[in-house]
């Protein structure tokens, strides 16, 4: 009886310091939920700026000939996005099943599990940089008008709420035509086709900092909801073991008592 007490005292006490680290990690979690939230959605807004300006460029007939929208090679180049670490339920999982649906696809990394995974470079997706991402955006456009893959996508995730992520691809290149507004066309100088290959370079780029940035804000809420279920379930754990331990602890004193009033009957008898 001393032993499975003494057990479930360690198990409680094993239990409750992993209910202290999950709480440790929710709050650090939760306190970058709002710096990372406003970062996409500044990010957001920029990105969507861009691909209103690309989309107006891509529906004039003079950009259909531009090499941004006639690919010349083959084969499929990811930037595959993933968290810098883990703990955050199945975000990481996610984001690799996806890109395991595209086994031949070249796979540039950013993110410590993903750099990981593929053998490559550390590059943190928490602190990945401006100039970092147009960099990228300029050698993905310059090898992409070398012919050297067919198109270009972003594996990140999407923040739909702070119980909901999705793994999904973003496809950049090459740029689709859109259809005509009808609002009046702004004239572009010194034409369409000159601002459009300008314009790409930083519409790319733009494109890898918001997804960046929305799949940082994914990967934090996915801790906080991760270590949330965790510290639930590790109370729940301490709940019962606690209940197991009073119930040994009752049965080992009401067995010392039973002991000694059966050693004082013997004692009178004698």
């Amino acid at each position: 009886m001393g032993a499975d007490i003494k057990s479930l005292r360690n198990r409680i006490r094993s239990v409750d310091s992993t209910l202290h680290l999950t709480k440790a990690m929710g709050l650090v979690a939760a306190s970058k939920i709002r710096r990372a939230t406003r970062d996409m959605n500044r990010t957001r807004e920029y990105a969507s700026a861009m691909q209103d300006v690309v989309d107006v460029l891509c529906a004039a007939p003079e950009c259909e000939r531009s090499p941004f929208m006639r690919p010349a090679g083959k084969g499929t180049r990811l930037i595959v996005i993933a968290g810098d670490r883990g703990l955050a339920g199945g975000y990481n999982a996610n984001v690799f099943r996806l890109a395991a649906t595209l086994p031949d696809a070249e796979v540039t990394a950013i993110g410590k599990r993903a750099c990981d995974r593929y053998g490559q470079p550390f590059a943190s997706s928490e602190r990945y940089p401006a100039s970092e991402s147009k960099k990228l955006a300029d050698r993905m456009c310059k090898d992409f008008l070398d012919g050297k893959f067919e198109r270009l996508g972003i594996l990140y995730t999407r923040y739909k709420s702070m119980m909901s992520q999705e793994a999904t691809i973003k496809w950049i290149l090459p740029l689709e035509k859109a259809e005509k507004g009808e609002e009046s066309e702004p004239i572009f100088e010194p034409d369409e086709m000159t601002v459009l290959g300008g314009a790409v370079p930083v519409y790319v780029s733009g494109m890898i900092s918001a997804c960046i940035k929305e799949s940082f804000a994914s990967e934090v809420a996915a801790r906080r909801m991760a270590m949330d279920s965790a510290g639930k379930n590790a109370q729940e754990m301490i709940d019962r073991l606690q209940l197991q331990y009073n119930r040994a602890r009752q049965n080992s004193i009401t067995q010392e008592i039973t002991e000694i009033v059966a050693g004082q009957g013997t004692d009178n008898r004698m």
